[in-house]
Order: C-alpha cells, then sequence, then structure tokens
C-alpha cells in the first residue's frame, strides 16, 4: 500500500514474531484499532524450528508460511522497509523516503545477523563444509554435513554476546553429537566449541546437566575463543583466544563448521534517536516503553532489555506491550510489567531437552511442576512440547492474540 502521509493509532515496524504477536493481542482487546505494520519480507519464518531442521527433524518448509498468511485481518500492510525514526514528530520514516505517523509506536524489527564481520564466511557460508542454523537455506546444510561426517574435525562457535537464541550453538553441536553417536563414529570425530563467552550458559542451575553431555560426548570446550576469519577453500578457521590475560590468534582446520554470525542492531536502528549505548532500542525493562519517548515501547530482539533474545520472551512481552500501548493511547500509565522470562529448549540429544527458563537475573521461572518437567534435567516430555507442541503453538496461538500461560501481569499484583 501507499503509506504517504497517511496516519495510524499504532504503527508496528516489524512484521516477524513480535509485530504480529503485538498486533494481534492489541486487536483482541481493541478491535477498531488502525494499525499499520511496516515489513519488507512476503515470508515469515517460524526461527527455533530451524535447530530441528539442521537435525533432520523438521523440514525447511515446516517452518515457513506466506507473510499475508499471518498478517492479522484489518491491519494495514506496508510492504517496504523503515529506514528511520522521527519520535519528536511521532513518524517513521520508509525506504522510499515517505513516512507515516502515530499516536503509539511499536518498535520491533529484530537483529542484524553480522556475517560479514567475519572475513571469509560470507563467500564460503553453504559450502567447503561451512554450515550455520541461523539461516533458512543454510540449515538443511547442517543436515547433510553431520550425515556425511564419519571422521575429521567438528567445528561449533559462539560469538559475544548478545545473540538471538544464546543456546542454538549448543543445541547444533549436542544434536549433531548424538547423530554419530548413534552411527557409532563419534569416538572418531574431535568436537570443539569454540565460545566466545567465558562459561557454557549463562545461567548455572542448568550447566550441570549440560557437562554431562559435554563429557559423554566428549567434546573440546574452548572458552574466551572468538572466530574472527575463515579461510573456506582451505578449511581453516582463525580465532583469538584469550590466555592469562593475553589474546593470542590459533587456526584450527576442521572438516565442518557450525558458525554462528556477530549479531548487532540493525543499522537504521543503531543511528536513531531510540537507540541506547548499546545501539539497541533503549526501554524500561519492566515496562518495555521507552526511557524518553512515552509513546515509544520496543520488544524482541531489538529492545535493550537484559532478557534472553528467544521467542518465547517475545510470547511474553507481546501482551504487557499490548496493554500498556493501549494505556498509553487512552492517557494513561502503563499498566503491566515483565519478568525478563525466557526460554532456551536445550536439545542435549534426539528424544531429550533441557528445558532452561528464566528471567532477569537469572532467576528460575519454570512454568510446569517439578514432577512433570524438571527444567535442570533431560526430559522426553520437554522434547514434546518443542517437538510437537510449540509450533502449533506458535502458529496458532501467538500470532492469533491467544495468550494461553502468558497472560500480562499487573503492575504491583
Amino acid at each position: 500500500m501507499s503509506a504517504a502521509g497517511k496516519s495510524f493509532d499504532v504503527v508496528i515496524v516489524g512484521g516477524g514474531s513480535a509485530g504480529i504477536a503485538t498486533a494481534a493481542s492489541l486487536l483482541r482487546r481493541r478491535r477498531g484499532l488502525k494499525i499499520a505494520i511496516v515489513e519488507p519480507s512476503d515470508v515469515h519464518y517460524y526461527q527455533p524450528g530451524w535447530t530441528m531442521v539442521g537435525a533432520g527433524v523438521f523440514s525447511a518448509d515446516f517452518t515457513r508460511r506466506e507473510e499475508a498468511k499471518v498478517m492479522p485481518s484489518g491491519v494495514a500492510w506496508i510492504r517496504q522497509a523503515a529506514s528511520g525514526f522521527v519520535p519528536e514528530d511521532h513518524r517513521v520514516v520508509l525506504a522510499d523516503g515517505s513516512d507515516v505517523s502515530y499516536r503509539a509506536l511499536v518498535a520491533c524489527p529484530g537483529i542484524k545477523l553480522d556475517w560479514a564481520a567475519i572475513p571469509g564466511l560470507p563467500e564460503t557460508l553453504g559450502q567447503n563444509g561451512v554450515t550455520s542454523n541461523y539461516g533458512y537455506d543454510l540449515a538443511p546444510y547442517t543436515h547433510q554435513l553431520v550425515g556425511q561426517l564419519r571422521s575429521g574435525r567438528a567445528l561449533f562457535t559462539q560469538p559475544p554476546m548478545p545473540i538471538k537464541c544464546a543456546g542454538a550453538p549448543q543445541k547444533a553441536m549436542y544434536l549433531s553429537c548424538d547423530r554419530w553417536r548413534r552411527a557409532g563414529v563419534l569416538r572418531d570425530v574431535d568436537v570443539q566449541f569454540h565460545n566466545a563467552g567465558a562459561v557454557l550458559f549463562g545461567v548455572a542451575a542448568y550447566v550441570p546437566a549440560l557437562m554431562e553431555y559435554v563429557e559423554r560426548y566428549g567434546i573440546h570446550l574452548n572458552f574466551e575463543s572468538k572466530l574472527v576469519a575463515i579461510d573456506g577453500p582451505g578449511k581453516v578457521a582463525t580465532f583469538e583466544q584469550k590466555r592469562e590475560g593475553e589474546v593470542h590468534r590459533v587456526e584450527e582446520r576442521f572438516d565442518m563448521i557450525h558458525v554462528v554470525p556477530p549479531q548487532v542492531a540493525p543499522d537504521f536502528v543503531r543511528s536513531s534517536p531510540l537507540a541506547a549505548a548499546s545501539g539497541f532500542i533503549e526501554v524500561n525493562e519492566a515496562t518495555l516503553r521507552h526511557v524518553r519517548y512515552p509513546d515509544v515501547f520496543a520488544l524482541g530482539d531489538a529492545c535493550s532489555a537484559s532478557n534472553a533474545k528467544t521467542a518465547a520472551a517475545v510470547r511474553k512481552q507481546a501482551p504487557v506491550v499490548a496493554v500498556n500501548v493501549l494505556a498509553t493511547l487512552d492517557g494513561k500509565e502503563p499498566v503491566a510489567d515483565y519478568d525478563g522470562y525466557g526460554s532456551c529448549p536445550l536439545t542435549v540429544e534426539r528424544g531429550k531437552i533441557v528445558l532452561a527458563e528464566f528471567g532477569y537475573g537469572g532467576k528460575l521461572l519454570p512454568s510446569f511442576p517439578t514432577w512433570l518437567i524438571e527444567g535442570r534435567r533431560p526430559s522426553r516430555l520437554a522434547w514434546l512440547l518443542k517437538d510437537t507442541i510449540l509450533p502449533p503453538v506458535y502458529w496458532h496461538g501467538m500470532l492469533k492474540g491467544r495468550e494461553w500461560m502468558v497472560k500480562p501481569h499487573p503492575i504491583g499484583s
């Protein structure tokens, strides 16, 4: 649609999980709202499924739908990208130079996968044994590589935080190791995990269970080891490793490497008045309202809140933003708060998951009683949740504004 000069009650920048879920939540509460979603893509992806694509559990097609089919009825879809924010004038600038006006803005344009930050990576992705479950077109290549490898060296990398789904680098590794174990070749594969961080997982309660699998699979852990270059044809990866206060460059040969790219806020967000020093959209962590512009809210991967950047976090954030936006439109203060909830179903083997659920400060926030799912131990029921239950909950619940188990929490209650 042509959007030049148009004005809306709510403009949502981003038609991914956060944007669609928030629009659906708003419309379930107030049907007549004039809402526009700014989103250039014609395709919508269920990105949590890409780990399962890489393991051969899901097909790639299972994780994609046409954007038109998930767009809530009654929403104006502006099919181009946003290029800037002018919050003083309550405007969003579009890629063609036109703009749209809002009474309330919800900014959720996602996160930028900065493949080009690693020299040599863009030109070798999807070939020469270089793969990543962070790409729809690449996850099937992970499945292919793991199936073909019978001996040699397999490297798995994790860049500095923040990244979306911080457990995904490990998920790919554990599922690959389990497949090699089942094929009887794991002892012939040198598996290395190169993590730019200093710990295996940011919430200590889940580390013992993960370490059991590290030891079972014979994985060599390399902390404070950051991928800085890759030679695909030569099959050599270069890491900067911190050892005793000094940084050394180390080259590692590989037969396959699963790379997770560095991740930053989108360029137009980093250069905007909405950005915090980190580059992400600066919000109050509880209300998700911008700290300087009271008619602006943000959620999902692009916001500055310190929660884990996961789809589960978005599922909890969207209703909070929806009710707070409505309060703002009514001239009131925010009425709901967000506890930092995020979930990371750590796929430690095919058929078992360590279901990490936590909020701000690493506080454990389990959704289920421990007799049903003990999140700190591998569980078959947690696998069933990810494999069978969560995809339809995403498509038919979250994106439709159905808030099962995520009703917004009233402030002060």
